[in-house]
């Protein structure tokens, strides 16, 4: 080859080269422009999300109309209309029994049946009410009798309630019944009916027949009061959440006329029962009552059902195969009601001292409420994203996270599906300048919020809520109570625990407890809807990232064992 070919050859070869490097470079800015475009849209369609419209939302959700919003309730039903009627504007697909929107679960109400209920002591008759009270299981005891004091067993302690004492086929009389003095929850780690036992236990273990009871209260009448209306009110269940095997013992709770007559002629008198049972050590040793003194009672129950029901809607991926996979998003559309009129104290179904009764319930959790409904309609004006989005609003979370337990034992798609499941619960919220109410100590400001969970199971999706908030609208992302060890249990307290036992990542957003917390003063305005607007947008961002994410975030952590169980 002469060397003028070869110097040729060079140069061909070198100006073949920049041609890849120019194609790779070009594919790069492709790339970017892409993302930056997909960016671009999404913030447009972010900003669909307007102060005006949460507040016209929730000036309807928390209305004096919607009556608290109670599971159950018709205020509660015509919530769940009104957002099943604003996802189905806007094509939004229903995701609920049988083509509707509604994940709808059957409740059922117990109630003493003061009928069927009776007691006596020896052919003496007592009446339910005004001589005694049954607990919400039906049953018939009868037989001697045996007192066992506060009723409790704890071998690492050396204390036995029942040393010396056979308790089978006897009804057991329980003073008190409270965990005794110096008895830690730590020494109560080994095997109940082994290490340690509580009377109830106890008493089914060694084959009582049934249990005479007297709390451990310092206003007897005040209890008495109270525990009467509650049981002719009733007490509302699940019913999927109900044990078919339930075997609590017949119990009764006796006045002071019938426990008098209880313990005539006993060792220890009923007036020295009720004044001990208010402390949690009997200075009585246990022992039979009088051979022959006899008690028959039967506690009888009525029960009748209604429903409730969660509200759920799904907005369908556009690729083939990521579409079966779900990010999830939710909030709590329920409250606790009506109070009766009076001095409100927080947490307590009264009123407050305007006489307003409705616990209207605008932050808590109307704020989470709209924003999800607000979220999701700007999500199905496009553009479309890759995973599918699952929006789920949870009912019966003030009685006991019912809705989002009832979701996960009963899901819709398979939990494993679930990439992530972000909670919205109370964001509308801020500590003014100058707040020095001790109550408002640790409500967020106006460009904060708590954000717990995020990391506690996976790394991916602990960064990628930092990511997408630090490059947007870089709210103050407060990680107080982020922490296994919180005292407040937090984690807890809000339906996304139910998904997040179950292997699920979680982000749960939270404003702070304040001073209208659980009051009828939590009204709507009082709420910071320019906060609301931010924090909604920067969870519709959150969304975006995940749904269009290649890979869902990994779940590389066990939740800490602080958090497995309540």
């Amino acid at each position: 080859m002469r060397r003028s070919n070869l110097i040729n050859l060079a140069l061909a070869l070198l100006l073949a080269l920049p041609f890849p490097i120019a194609n790779a470079q070009n594919r790069r800015s492709s790339t970017t422009a892409n993302k930056s475009q997909s960016s671009a849209a999404a913030r447009r369609a972010a900003d669909r999300i307007t102060a005006q419209q949460l507040k016209e939302y929730l000036y309807y959700v928390a209305s004096d109309e919607m009556r608290g919003r109670d599971t159950p309730s018709p205020g509660l039903d015509a919530t769940a209309r009104f957002i099943a009627d604003k996802l189905k504007e806007r094509g939004i697909k229903p995701r609920g029994d049988n083509g509707t929107y509604f994940q709808k679960y059957t409740l059922r109400r117990l109630r003493a049946d003061a009928s069927q209920s009776r007691a006596e002591i020896n052919g003496q008759i007592f009446k339910f009410g005004d001589d005694f009270l049954p607990s919400l299981s039906s049953g018939t005891a009868q037989g001697a009798l045996v007192f066992v004091g506060h009723g409790w067993f704890v071998k690492s302690k050396n204390i036995n309630a029942y040393q010396g004492i056979d308790v089978r086929d006897k009804i057991m009389i329980v003073a008190g019944g409270a965990r005794p003095d110096g008895v830690t929850p730590d020494d109560l780690g080994g095997k109940q009916g082994e290490d340690w036992d509580d009377f109830g236990g106890y008493a089914r273990r060694h084959g009582a027949r049934g249990i005479v009871l007297i709390p451990r209260t310092r206003d007897y009448n005040q209890y008495w009061q109270t525990r009467r209306a509650a049981l002719e009110r009733g007490t509302l269940q699940v019913e999927a959440f109900m044990d078919i095997t339930d075997t609590r013992i017949p119990t009764l709770i006796p006045s002071q006329k019938m426990l008098d007559a209880l313990m005539a002629g006993e060792r220890v008198s009923g007036e020295q029962v009720f004044q001990q049972s208010g402390g949690a050590n009997m200075n009585s040793a246990p022992f039979e009552l009088t051979a022959g003194k006899r008690i028959n009672f039967t506690t009888a129950v009525a029960s009748e059902t209604s429903s409730t029901q969660n509200v759920v809607g799904v907005l369908e991926g556009s690729d083939p195969a990521l579409k079966n996979e779900y990010v999830a998003l939710g909030a709590h559309y329920d409250h606790v009601g009506v109070g009766t009129s009076g001095a409100g104290r927080g947490g307590v179904k009264d009123g407050d001292t305007s006489g307003d009764t409705i616990y209207n319930g605008a932050d808590d959790d109307g704020s989470g409420t709209v924003a999800v409904l607000s979220i999701a309609e700007a999500l199905a004006r496009g553009p479309r994203l890759k995973r599918s989005i699952l929006f789920v609003w949870h009912s019966g979370e003030e009685k006991g996270l019912w809705g989002s337990r009832y979701f996960v034992e009963h899901p819709v798609v398979p939990l494993a599906q679930i990439v992530t499941q972000l909670n919205i619960d109370m964001i509308g919220r801020s500590k003014r300048d100058g707040d020095a109410n001790p109550r408002n100590r640790d409500l967020s400001a106006h460009n904060e919020i708590y954000v717990i969970g995020s990391k506690m199971m996976s790394t991916d999706l602990g960064a990628l809520s930092e990511r997408i908030n630090a490059s947007y609208l870089n709210l103050n992302f407060n990680y107080k109570y982020d922490d296994p060890t919180d005292p407040n249990r937090f984690f807890f307290r809000s339906d996304h625990y139910n998904y997040a036992r179950n292997g699920v990542p979680i982000i749960f957003y939270f404003d702070g407890v304040h001073e209208d917390y659980h009051r009828p003063s939590d009204s709507p305005d009082k709420i910071d809807y320019e906060k609301m607007q931010t924090v909604a947008r920067t969870i519709f961002m959150t969304v975006t990232e995940l749904a269009n994410l290649a890979n869902r975030p990994r779940v590389d952590k066990q939740l800490p064992s602080q958090l497995t169980t309540r």
